[in-house]
């Protein structure tokens, strides 16, 4: 297990033995086409069909076709039976199970928990065509059509439940996926590396239930197992004790104790200095074989202290350079089963992004679909994925828990290459490539200086409270590409859509300089998420000042380019660590700075986040977590959660009354009446117009002279 998963096998294949299919069947009819009698491998997937590396089905299934398997698409199949789920027939190999893109409950849910009316994978957008927890029912409905078929589940579903995790939609601690679901193996993360090894290794005849050894694999086991006799089991609790926190030894004691100290007894050998590099190698040799046991599932779910300890110790174990195992206890008595998750995938290497983005799809939604509008697709067709991970850490975003922090990057050809794709091959484009990003639009190439530095750090962001002084920030290779894409013959114009860090470009006046000057779209956007350090030092988050800093360069160099563009700002109310008057204080700012956000974003704890812990618990996981440590308070009753929102929007009338009722309550009476300080009015208009909405109902001389940089636009 030790070697396998430390050498991790190439994703390149040594030559294709299957011919590429125009598109992945979905029926029977086109693997009669195809001339397949069965399946190596069929994908079951929340989404419909996009030939598409954007897309995940697509991605890996033509990742597996390259290495010679057979494999089908079932699409948004009806649930509620196991006959969709045997229209290709049982699989040789194995099903795989994904939700699609978005978790399923994110999907369907807003963050006040009602039903979303739109879906924007389904053609139509048509809403309801996939179940709530859709890789657990999925799953158990493939099991039902071929009860000896092996399972396989993932996607950022899977990945956000791989231990027991708080649910927000039904506000408990919940299982982990896997026993839920009865699949064989869960892959997490991007989980190319996992599918092709799990792939070749059922394919020459290997159980299912004997791969252990797999990176970025998740399964259960019985209680005690463990991989070797040279394996060891250390109780988390142990590791980061969720007690008072021990007092750090006085360094200036030393010489005392050293004074008082016994002489060694006679014959005694001398000590033996060990040199650093084999105390490193004899720490990594250890960490390797010990698996780290989390308090079990039925600690968790009623202990909010444990449940906290617990999301502490998982996103410590996160970097593949040095993440143990984990394991978590499922059950209770004779019934109790472990689930056992191997670290993290090792991050793919250039060339194998480029393999992967490089493979021969279709770039189009499946023929089936007709001219049905998908609205994930429009949104998606002209741009391009030139990177993975993030490395910010964001404590309420999910990307790093799926994706990981290392900064996986394309090379410039591949990207170009794929430019020229969409140019040629894409129906309706004009010129005009909408995005060059990925989870963050300026992580390209950055990286830690050192590779044994990266190894080893166990830093949960690599730019908060501050930028480490190990990170390349280097933006360079970023502005090359952008002046080389958009030179190229047939494109007139290159937009950015993905969010920016900007914290990280103000290190590079030339690169802000060159989004600015040629690739924006009239807006930008951008995310403070907020002003206040308390609830910044939650998210972790800059303070507003390198906001500032780079409005600053922004508004100077749009002036220079002679253009009239715009910062959409984002924010976020009711997350964890958020006040009352941190939210008056956002709307004062944002009154200050003429800002009316449209749509506005209200925090949503999602699987295994770390804000998502602070919601649940109360309890700060960034630091070591006690029964008296730091308490968090968390807007948690749907009234606080509605009054933080509306402060965002604090110039539409229908927010005067809870805003007004709010004031009151906070001993700010000052900031309700008609003069220019003044947030809301002291009585509701009838029929309050746009008008009054526009000034906020404040009679101001000032108002509506000078806009500052924003439109009257948010999310």
């Amino acid at each position: 297990m030790h070697a396998a998963m430390n050498v991790p096998p190439s994703l390149l294949p040594a030559a294709r033995s299957v011919r590429p299919a125009p598109f992945l069947p979905m029926s029977r009819a086109e693997m009669d086409r195809l001339g397949w009698d069965a399946c190596d491998v069929v994908l079951v997937t929340g989404d419909a069909y996009i030939d598409h590396p954007s897309f995940g089905m697509a991605l890996v299934g033509r990742l597996l076709e390259a290495h010679g398997y057979r494999v089908g698409i079932i699409s948004q199949p009806d649930w509620t039976s196991a006959e969709p789920f045997r229209a290709l027939g049982k699989p040789r190999l194995f099903y795989g199970i994904t939700a699609g893109n978005m978790d399923s409950m994110v999907n369907r849910y807003t963050s006040d928990r009602k039903i979303r009316s739109d879906d924007a994978y389904t053609p139509g957008a048509e809403a309801g065509k996939r179940p709530d927890r859709a890789v657990t029912v999925y799953a158990q409905r493939a099991r039902e059509a071929f009860p000896d078929a092996n399972i396989v589940i993932g996607s950022i579903e899977a990945s956000l439940r791989r231990i027991a995790h708080y649910d927000y939609w039904s506000d408990k601690v919940r299982r982990s996926v896997l026993p839920d679901s009865k699949a064989d193996i869960l892959l997490f993360g991007n989980a190319e590396r996992a599918l092709v090894a799990l792939a070749r290794r059922l394919d020459a005849g290997e159980p299912i239930e004997s791969v252990r050894d797999l990176r970025g694999s998740a399964f259960m086991v019985k209680p005690g197992w463990l991989p070797g006799p040279d394996w060891a089991e250390a109780d988390s609790l142990t590791l980061d004790r969720p007690g008072r926190i021990d007092p750090h030894a006085d360094p200036y004691a030393m010489e005392a104790e050293k004074a008082a100290a016994p002489a060694a007894p006679e014959g005694a050998q001398p000590v033996r200095i060990v040199p650093a590099a084999e105390r490193v190698a004899a720490r990594r040799a250890q960490r390797e074989k010990t698996v780290v046991r989390l308090p079990g599932y039925e600690q968790v779910k009623d202990d909010p202290v444990l449940y906290a300890h617990a999301s502490r110790v998982f996103h410590l174990e996160s970097n593949p350079g040095n993440a143990r195992a984990l394991v978590q206890a499922h059950g209770e008595g004779p019934g109790r089963r472990d689930v056992w998750l191997n670290p993290p995938p090792i991050p793919l290497t250039t060339e194998e992004m480029d393999f992967v983005y490089g493979l021969p799809y279709a770039r189009s939604p499946h023929p089936a679909y007709g001219k049905a509008r998908i609205p994930a697709w429009d949104m998606i067709k002209f741009s391009v994925n030139i990177m993975r991970g993030c490395f910010g850490g964001c404590t309420f975003c999910s990307i790093t828990e799926h994706e990981g922090r290392i900064i996986q990057s394309r090379s410039e050809a591949s990207i170009l290459h794929e430019i020229e794709e969409i140019r040629d091959r894409t129906p309706g484009f004009t010129g005009t490539i909408t995005d060059l990003g990925g989870p963050t639009a300026n992580m390209y190439r950055m990286a830690c200086k050192d590779l044994k530095i990266e190894s080893s750090c166990r830093r949960l962001s690599c730019v908060y409270p501050g930028i480490c002084e190990n990170l390349n920030t280097d933006h360079a290779p970023l502005v090359q590409l952008y002046r080389k894409a958009r030179a190229i013959p047939g494109v007139k114009r290159v937009t950015i859509g993905s969010g920016l860090r900007y914290d990280l470009a103000v290190r590079s006046p030339e690169y802000v300089k060159e989004l600015v000057t040629h690739h924006v779209s009239g807006l930008l956007k951008i995310a403070p998420e907020h002003i206040e350090e308390g609830p910044l030092s939650k998210m972790m988050k800059p303070g507003i000042g390198s906001y500032e800093k780079f409005r600053a360069m922004f508004e100077k160099y749009s002036a220079q380019a002679g253009k009239k563009q715009h910062l959409v700002p984002y924010f976020i109310a009711a997350h964890p660590g958020t006040s009352d008057e941190d939210m008056l204080n956002l709307a004062l700012w944002l009154k200050a700075n003429d800002f009316r956000l449209d749509q506005v974003q209200t925090f949503l704890p999602t699987p295994m986040a770390l804000a998502t812990t602070m919601y649940h618990s109360r309890k700060n996981p960034l630091r070591r977590v006690s029964e008296d440590s730091e308490v968090v308070e968390t807007p948690r009753a749907g009234k606080v959660r509605r009054l933080h929102k509306a402060f965002l929007r604090w110039h539409d009338p229908e927010n005067w009354p809870i805003i007004r009722e709010a004031l009151l309550r906070m001993g700010r009476a000052d900031l309700i009446g008609n003069g220019p300080k003044c947030l809301v009015p002291r009585g509701q208009p009838a029929g309050a117009t746009a008008a009054a909405a526009k000034t906020g109902g404040c009679s101001s001389r000032k108002a509506g002279e000078k806009r500052r940089a924003a439109p009257r636009r948010g999310r």
